[in-house]
């Protein structure tokens, strides 16, 4: 670690629980974020802020005016150009030592599956239904640990995978909806709730790359923004699971 390193992430060096050891680990790992919109802006800033040596950002979409209210990772001049040429500007703007890899294009199971073959950990930071259960499937079928989450209006909720724990398939078997035709309708949502729950799957990464703490591991947290109230909800592995079940 070099002394601008040292200086630049003392708060963890000297914080019980992360250490140099841990610092070490954050600067060494790879962690994919698929999503750049409001969960991903989140993750990626604080992912940065925190060394995590190597970010891969994948999203097929471009900014548009209407995501600045959440997708705090992109400015007004950001408009029009591709979310992860975005993303990674800021990235570096906030940490130049992190290396970025860009995937500007939406992942289909195959080439999923070959992407996250050379990450340590994935976050799901997506908004659609097919391609949460995606990931979830990919992360199963070539053993990497996930954080999962969602947001609507003024509630979020996350969880975590690590293999052999609990999938989202364990909690949810199908998707909502019978087609990827017909999603549910935009009722909106609260910029800063996007905030909440992203920095919650980054803290997430981070304590598992560490080992500090304990994980969202068989467990589903929910959180009402208009209450602040939470909720950790616990569930396990179900026998007939689609995907990682017997």
């Amino acid at each position: 670690m070099t002394p601008e390193q040292q200086n630049r992430y003392n708060r963890h060096l000297i914080l019980e629980g992360i250490g140099y050891e841990g610092q070490e680990r954050l600067l060494s790992a790879r962690v994919l974020i698929v999503g750049a919109g409001g969960l991903g802006s989140a993750v990626a800033l604080y992912l940065a802020a925190a060394g995590v040596g190597t970010l891969g950002i994948a999203d097929g979409d471009t900014v548009s005016i209407s995501n600045l209210q959440r997708q705090v990772i992109h400015r007004t001049a950001d408009v029009d150009l591709p979310k992860v040429v975005s993303a990674t500007r800021a990235i570096h703007d906030l940490n130049p030592d992190v290396r970025v890899e860009q995937y500007a294009c939406f992942l289909d199971e195959d080439k999923l599956r070959s992407v996250l073959r050379a990450y340590d950990f994935v976050v799901d930071a997506t908004d659609n239904f097919h391609i949460k259960y995606l990931i979830n499937d990919a992360c199963v079928l070539e053993e990497k640990p996930f954080c999962m989450g969602g947001i609507q209006q003024f509630t979020g909720q996350l969880m975590t995978h690590l293999p052999g724990t609990a999938c989202y398939r364990c909690l949810f078997p199908h998707p909502p909806t019978a087609t990827h035709d017909t999603p549910p309708p935009n009722k909106g949502v609260l910029g800063s709730i996007a905030g909440i729950c992203g920095t919650l799957q980054a803290t997430e990464v981070i304590k598992c790359i560490t080992g500090a703490g304990e994980l969202l591991t068989n467990r589903l947290l929910t959180f009402d923004a208009l209450t602040m109230q939470f909720q950790s909800f616990d569930f396990g592995k179900a026998p007939h699971c689609p995907i990682c079940g017997s």
